[in-house]
């Protein structure tokens, strides 16, 4: 669509934009499984203020916004404290899982060539941790040395110790990991990293926000956070289940000193000096504004609630699952997402995706094996019975089409 010789008016503008956004996913109705986390009316209020407040200022220079700078360091230190950090922590907000990964990762290499002096990086992950990591490596210049995960789909220490060496810049672990939300053997992956002065990352970017919740209802938690002896940096994502918008996450380092190595500064050109923590230079205020005033608005007890119910209703999803002949859910997993699969390929499960996107549902394809992903959150809790009965309605469907086909092959073969 070219641009208009002439300017629409404000009304011609929105009803365009709602035109293209009804084909979107219904997230607000509940029937987005990830991509969008809804904290409830409430909370989406105080974030539209915020966002209005703060729709125009740059983060780029602290000096000109101290305001941002604020915002920055109270988001920082209540995750700091959040995850067990202590006044040693220290950190920088960015736009999300990816970039958070991103610079952990290049804080590590640069860490490593400072330290160790290591002039070929390489970084030791499992086949579950994020492709953010891979990009990173693309990135950055770092080798990647992938091991297959566990028959429970954690990590398997033994074979990343073996490829650990002089050149590991960072180990990686995921609390939990995406594909099938399992928590990873942290503490052991810390001490494999410490062997050779490694940096130790965990990806909480989807746990960050419900870990500290479940063990503060009392529920077991494996240890993932800054508790663990060995861990350098770990990210959280605010805009998954910390329930604010787009795009907030943070990057936390363990102590002062290691997160100088995130850092770029530079004043060899005609500009003066220049300095950033994360890919961008400009970096928009608003996301950090809404992430500051969502975590205000819920506070501990918020947070508390929101776990409470959206693990209830992950738990709910299993049992239905499992429930369902031909379906099962892959390991077992730790929290408020999991991934659903049919045992020994009984049904198509992306045929069976086709079924459940015809009635509204969106969900997350992913492979090996073929399964279906869901991420639960708060926003999912008033759909959940809807959802299982539209799950069984939509297997016996597939199984039908599978069914008739097989009967029109043996047709065929006669």
């Amino acid at each position: 669509m070219p641009l208009p010789e002439h300017g629409l008016t404000d009304d011609e503008i929105m009803a365009r934009l709602r035109a293209m956004r009804a084909r979107d996913a219904r997230w607000a109705d509940g029937r987005t499984f990830g991509l969008v986390f809804d904290g409830g009316p409430e909370v989406r209020a105080i974030a539209e203020q915020a966002a209005a407040l703060y729709l125009h200022e740059n983060a780029l220079n602290p000096a000109a916004f101290p305001s941002l700078a604020e915002i920055q360091s109270d988001v920082v230190g209540a995750c700091a404290q959040l995850f067990h950090g202590g006044p040693a922590v220290a950190g920088f907000m960015t736009s999300g899982g990816t970039e958070s990964i991103l610079m952990a990762v290049k804080a590590a290499r640069e860490r490593a060539r400072a330290e160790r002096n290591v002039t070929e990086p390489e970084m030791v992950l499992a086949d579950s941790a994020h492709a953010a990591f891979h990009k990173a490596a693309h990135y950055f210049g770092v080798h990647v040395h992938k091991v297959p995960v566990r028959a429970d789909f954690r990590c398997d220490v033994d074979a990343m110790a073996a490829q650990v060496n002089g050149n590991t810049a960072l180990v990686v672990g995921s609390a939990p990991q995406y594909p099938q939300g399992v928590i990873d053997p942290i503490p052991e992956l810390a001490a494999l990293a410490a062997t050779v002065g490694a940096s130790m990352h965990v990806d909480a970017c989807m746990g960050g926000f419900v870990l500290p919740f479940m063990e503060m209802n009392g529920e077991p938690v494996a240890p993932w956070d800054f508790r663990v002896d060995g861990v350098t940096t770990l990210s959280a994502d605010l805009h998954k289940l910390g329930y604010a918008p787009k795009g907030a996450s943070v990057l936390l380092h363990a102590t002062k000193e290691l997160r100088r190595y995130q850092t770029f500064v530079f004043d060899d050109w005609l500009g003066g000096a220049y300095g950033s923590p994360a890919m961008q230079g400009s970096r928009p205020g608003l996301p950090m504004a809404t992430a500051w005033a969502v975590l205000h608005r819920l506070g501990i007890d918020g947070y508390r609630r929101l776990t409470r119910t959206t693990l209830d209703a992950a738990r709910a999803i299993i049992a239905g699952v499992r429930a369902t002949p031909g379906l099962t859910v892959l390991g077992e997993p730790a929290a408020h997402l999991f991934a659903i699969t049919s045992p020994d390929a009984q049904l198509d499960v992306f045929a069976l995706d086709d079924r459940l996107h015809a009635r509204g549902w969106h969900l997350q394809r992913q492979r090996p094996p073929d399964s279906l992903h869901l991420t639960v959150s708060a926003g999912n809790v008033p759909v959940v019975d809807e959802f299982v009965s539209d799950l069984r309605a939509a297997v016996a469907e597939a199984a039908g089409a599978r069914a008739h086909d097989r009967d029109a092959g043996y047709a065929r073969m006669e």
